[in-house]
C-alpha cells in the first residue's frame, strides 16, 4: 500500500517561514525494502544540533520481528531540515535492535538505551553512554533485568531523571511472548547515572486483563512523587503513583480518557508546569493522535486538541520534546484503522508553538 501525505515539501518550506507557525512532514519514508520507520527520540545536542535516532527496518518485513537498525539524522536549523544519515547501533540481535531513548544527564553524560531482540523469549534493554557529547557512545551493556532471559523491552523516550538524580526506566515483559501475552510492568533505577540499577518491589499488574499492564511511562510530579501509565485493553489509560521514587508503587486506576490499546506519552510544558499527553483519543483505533493539559498533575485532562487527524494513516509510538518555543513530536504514520495487511510505516515528525496547547482549535 502506498501512503500519501498532505503536506508537500513546498507547502512545509512556506510554512517553516513563519517562525511560530507549526510544521509538518514525513522525515523517513518507507519503501518496499524499508516498510517500516517507527520508534523515534530526538536528542538536543551541546553544538546546538539535534539528533533523531529511530528504529529502521532494513528488509520487506516491517513487523516486529523483522530486521532493524537504529539510525540517526542530525538538524542544524530546530527540525526543519534533516542530514548526515548515520548508524548509530548496528542490529546485535537474531532479530533486531529497537526503541531508542536519549537522555542528557545532570553531569553531562548521555544515555542512549534500546532493546536488542533475539526472540520472542529473548529481548533485553541495553544501555550504552557518550562522555563527548554524543560524538561517541561506548559499547552496549545489558541492562541486567529479573527474570532473564525474558521477551523484556521499554517504549522510545522513557528514560526519566529525578530532580534527586536518579534514573527511572519504565519495564514490561512476559517470560514468552509465544505462550504468554500477558504482559506485567516493572520499575527499574539507578542511583549512578546507569552504572548499575536495581528493580521496583511492586510488580505493576493487571491481572484480571488478557494483554495485562502494557508499555508505561513515567514523569515526576510536582510533590516529588512519580505518576506512572500504562496501555491496556480496558479502553482507558491506567495510572499509578509511587511516593519512595520508584522503589514501591500503588494499584493500578483508570484514567477518565478513552484509549485504545496504544502508547501514550506524559511530559511538563516547560512554560506553564502543566502535564502534556499524547495519545489516541478512541476506545479502539489508533487515530486521531491528540493532546491535552493537566493542570492539577495528572488527574484531570482539559484543552484537548487532535494533534494529528487525517483518517488516512493511524498513529502511535510518540517522542515528545520541548525546544525553545516549540514543542517537536516524532510517531509513526501506518496504515488506515481496519487495514489488515502488514502495509507500511512511515516516521513522521511535527513541531507547534508551546501556546498550541491552549489555542483554541481552528475551524
Amino acid at each position: 500500500m502506498k501512503l500519501k501525505f498532505a503536506v508537500p515539501i513546498a507547502a512545509a518550506l512556506a510554512l517553516w517561514a513563519k517562525l511560530d507557525a507549526p510544521f509538518e512532514y514525513i522525515v523517513a519514508p518507507s519503501t518496499e525494502t524499508n516498510k517500516r520507520n517507527s520508534e523515534a527520540d530526538v536528542l538536543p545536542l551541546k553544538d546546538g544540533r539535534l539528533m533523531l535516532a529511530w528504529t529502521e527496518f532494513f528488509t520487506g518485513n516491517g513487523s516486529d520481528w523483522g530486521s532493524a537498525q537504529i539510525s540517526a539524522l542530525f538538524s542544524s536549523d530546530q527540525g526543519k531540515t534533516w542530514s548526515n544519515k548515520t548508524l548509530l547501533q548496528e542490529n546485535i540481535g537474531t532479530m533486531n535492535v529497537m526503541e531508542p531513548d536519549l537522555l542528557e544527564l545532570k553531569s553531562g553524560k548521555i544515555a542512549f538505551l534500546f532493546c536488542r531482540k533475539n526472540s520472542e523469549a529473548d529481548c533485553q534493554p541495553m544501555a550504552r553512554f557518550s562522555r563527548d557529547g554524543g560524538k561517541s557512545f561506548n559499547p552496549a551493556k545489558p541492562i541486567p533485568v529479573d527474570p532473564m532471559p525474558a521477551y523484556t523491552g521499554m517504549n522510545n523516550d522513557r528514560l526519566i531523571q529525578l530532580k534527586s538524580g536518579r534514573l527511572v526506566l519504565p519495564l514490561w515483559y512476559t517470560p514468552d511472548y509465544r505462550i504468554d501475552k500477558h504482559i506485567r510492568t516493572r520499575v527499574y533505577y539507578s542511583d549512578d547515572d546507569g552504572e548499575s540499577w536495581r528493580q521496583s518491589r511492586t510488580l505493576i499488574d493487571l491481572p484480571d486483563s488478557p494483554s495485562g499492564a502494557q508499555e508505561p511511562g513515567v514523569v515526576e510530579l510536582k510533590d516529588g512523587s512519580i505518576l506512572l501509565w500504562v496501555r491496556t485493553d480496558k479502553g482507558k489509560i491506567y495510572h499509578c503513583y509511587s511516593r519512595d521514587k520508584g522503589e514501591t508503587w500503588s494499584q493500578l486506576q483508570p484514567m477518565a480518557l478513552d484509549s485504545p490499546r496504544s502508547p501514550q506519552s506524559i511530559k511538563r510544558h516547560p512554560k506553564t508546569g502543566d502535564l502534556v499527553l499524547v495519545w489516541n483519543n478512541s476506545k479502539d483505533q489508533r487515530f486521531p493522535l491528540a493532546a491535552a493539559v493537566s493542570k492539577d498533575e495528572g488527574k484531570t485532562w482539559t484543552n484537548i486538541r487532535n494533534l494529528d487527524p487525517d483518517p488516512a494513516h493511524t498513529y502511535a509510538y510518540t517522542s515528545m520534546l520541548f525546544l525553545n518555543d516549540r514543542a517537536i513530536f516524532t510517531y509513526y504514520a501506518g496504515p488506515p484503522a481496519g487495514v489488515k495487511s502488514e502495509g507500511r510505516w512511515s516516521l513522521k515528525l511535527k513541531a507547534v508553538p508551546l501556546s498550541w496547547f491552549y489555542d483554541s482549535p481552528r475551524p
